[in-house]
């Protein structure tokens, strides 16, 4: 056995305080270009192409990001993992998750678009329809038009552990082997899987470390955490911090059970698994456009819903730290000026103007 990856199952958070505050929706023009994100099987075979490609793309442009102050960065692509890594104290199991990430893969996408000359929109992962059978998805089946499937068999993955709870291992555990990723390289981390320090990004930070993308289809994780019966749990949530208990299991459970977020993070493989280095992972943009999906659509349920907020902007919200408010301001360094989380509480308000089928 070795140790669940994730601290966050085995650690306590401080007090959750609920900030709300109502905005009137933006209600969009109907002749604003509405840009719609699909679900990946709903793309036809041409289109799911044309993202790969421009995420290919994205990998072969210089990076913006500068080199001597992060070792580890190589291309654009690399901006958007070093941005993720270097926020990620500050916007995971925190009030900060959810409108970080929104802002970010929004950027990731209009990257695609401006730089990379991606017709479409970022494209979503439907855990459900898949979640027992990742191999037979249009994501995770290997072919051309997937975003590349399992990795080389390794004898030496093993199970995880962490409370309560035994995660079996995967079917792969080596290098993607097929699909348009099957020779990509992840240039940063590994980091550990225990969080020793709030306040301090781990060893390696971004020094430079070539290695193949690792993928390990686990039908196992994701048919007990990525089910459609916990996804209509989340959207019956009545409170945001309701929803963020059954998206994360937050605050986290000493049993090791995972919520919806990390299960999604562990079915596929130890890059997406790693918490400061998952965006490495071509999957984490659409694992991550699916909760931004349903959180909007939680959003849409209710008006006091739309600007609920829940968690200070620190990881596990310590006790002391700042609560999150409509008014703070979310860093993304090189990628974006500083954005207020007002700014990015509706898809349709703010330079944001899209809608998930």
């Amino acid at each position: 056995m070795i140790q669940l990856r994730y601290p966050w199952v085995l650690l306590a958070l401080g007090q959750l305080v609920c900030s709300f505050a109502v905005i009137p929706r933006h209600q969009p023009d109907r002749s604003e270009n509405l840009g719609v994100r699909k679900e990946w099987g709903e793309m036809l075979p041409k289109e799911r192409i044309g993202y790969t490609n421009a995420v290919l793309c994205l990998q072969n442009l210089p990076n913006q990001v500068p080199t001597a102050e992060y070792p580890g960065v190589r291309s654009r692509f690399d901006d958007f993992v070093a941005t993720h890594i270097n926020y990620t104290l500050h916007t995971h199991y925190s009030g900060l998750f959810l409108p970080w990430h929104r802002r970010f893969i929004w950027l990731w996408e209009r990257a695609l678009r401006e730089e990379c000359g991606y017709q479409g929109y970022l494209p979503y992962w439907d855990w459900p329809l898949w979640a027992d059978n990742l191999a037979a998805s249009p994501l995770f089946d290997g072919s051309e038009t997937s975003i590349s499937g399992d990795g080389e068999y390794n004898p030496g993955e093993q199970n995880m552990s962490g409370g309560d709870v035994t995660l079996l291992r995967g079917s792969g555990g080596g290098c993607a082997k097929s699909g348009p990723f099957k020779d990509m390289k992840v240039h940063m981390g590994p980091f550990p899987g225990s969080l020793t320090s709030t306040t301090e990004i781990p060893a390696p930070r971004f020094e430079y470390n070539p290695r193949c993308l690792n993928r390990s289809l686990n039908d196992f994780v994701s048919s007990r955490y990525t089910n459609s019966t916990l996804v209509s749990t989340l959207m019956k949530a009545s409170k945001i911090a309701d929803f963020q208990m059954v998206l994360d299991h937050w605050p986290p459970r000493e049993d090791g059970v995972l919520g919806l977020h990390g299960g999604g993070h562990f079915s596929i493989g130890s890059t997406l698994q790693d918490l400061f280095g998952s965006s490495q992972d071509p999957a984490f943009f659409l694992h991550h456009s699916q909760i931004d999906r349903l959180w909007a659509k939680w959003q849409d349920a209710g008006a006091n819903r739309r600007n609920a907020l829940n968690g200070t902007s620190t990881i596990m919200n310590p006790p002391g730290a700042d609560l999150v408010t409509l008014n703070t301001m979310m860093e993304f360094g090189y990628l974006d000026s500083p954005r207020p989380v007002h700014e990015v509480m509706s898809p349709l308000a703010n330079g944001f103007s899209y809608v998930y089928t």
